[in-house]
């Protein structure tokens, strides 16, 4: 069986009961290009909430149809035939896949991985913590936004701009946390399953949200909630505004790509803002790459608020989605 495969049809929020915090995180992901984890519980619903991302995510610009092309030219004829020009890529990969698999090589001819046949779109790495080892190189792949492949006849860059949809139990009996259901395993397997994603990775992904497992009441309630149409309306607006502030960057397509130069021209808070900022790095011992992505991701939930300035409402909302120490 292929160890790479599409993600399937997106699921509508509308058909997903509860989980407004999480579709709210998978809102923002979807407006600024950022990368998420979704956390929690066996049938909580992670699969499905990662699936809902896909139709919330507008369709290749001109130049990223362009540039997703020449990686299908290179991958050559798919058994599933032509992708739709209209969706962006997403790639799903096994834990049990090869790191070539993942990051590209082999014998001959250069082959595409995962990372970048994901370029423009999403590489979503069900049960994160099973990758293991394999995740070392993600970070770097993250910030430069491509692959370098080394052979020996030379080295090899491929763009890899994709955006990261993880899942992830949060114990290995995946009850750890759980207000019913009691977790049997004991601090150190915790600890060590958590410690399975490197802390550089972790701290890479923008929004972490946890997934708990919704109420019978919830459940049973035929009261529908918003559609992924109207969300995916919204998302667009805030791409638009984007693609406005960045049409004379080469290297910046979303605010999730926003460098230190673009964050000082376009993340500059008030005095209200910079207050909280201070508290915030202070109290949460924010590293400056965390601080980045926190303005990065405010950034983007102001533009879903058509905001041009970056207020105090909108950076609360951004640290919240930031990662929680592990154990």
């Amino acid at each position: 069986m292929s160890t790479i495969t599409p993600c399937g049809e997106p699921v509508d929020l509308q058909q997903i009961a509860g989980q407004e915090h999480v579709k709210r995180g998978l809102e923002v992901c979807a407006a600024g290009s950022h990368s998420v984890l979704l956390t929690g519980a066996p049938e909580a619903g992670k699969t499905s909430l990662a699936r809902a991302l896909l139709g919330l995510l507008p369709p290749p610009t001109e130049v990223e149809a362009a540039e997703i092309a020449v990686i299908q030219a290179l991958i050559g004829p798919s058994p599933e035939g032509a992708p739709d020009p209209e969706r962006r890529p997403c790639v799903a990969i096994s834990p049990d896949a090869s790191k070539a698999t993942l990051y590209g090589g082999g014998a001959g001819r250069v082959r595409p991985g995962a990372v970048s046949r994901a370029h423009r779109g999403v590489l979503l790495l069900d049960d994160l913590p099973a990758f293991g080892t394999k995740l070392a190189s993600l970070p770097t792949i993250l910030d430069d936004r491509a692959i370098t492949i080394s052979r020996a006849s030379g080295a090899l860059t491929l763009p890899a701009a994709f955006q990261l949809l993880a899942t992830a139990r949060p114990c290995p009996c995946g009850w750890f946390g759980d207000v019913e259901h009691a977790c049997t395993c004991t601090p150190a397997l915790v600890r060590r399953h958590q410690q399975r994603v490197p802390e550089a990775l972790r701290e890479r992904i923008e929004l972490h949200l946890e997934v708990p497992r919704v109420a019978y009441e919830r459940l049973t309630s035929r009261r529908l909630g918003e559609p992924s149409a109207v969300v995916a309306e919204r998302v667009a607006i805030a791409r638009q505004r984007q693609a406005a502030r960045f049409a004379g960057h080469l290297h910046c397509r979303a605010n999730a790509e926003m460098g230190l130069e673009e964050i000082r021209a376009h993340c500059a808070l008030d005095g209200a803002g910079q207050s909280l900022m201070k508290a915030a790095t202070r109290q949460l011992e924010l590293s400056p790459g965390a601080y980045h992505r926190t303005l990065r991701l405010a950034r983007t939930i102001a533009d879903l608020a058509h905001s041009e300035q970056i207020g105090p409402a909108h950076l609360a909302e951004s640290l919240q989605y930031r990662a929680r120490p592990t154990l």
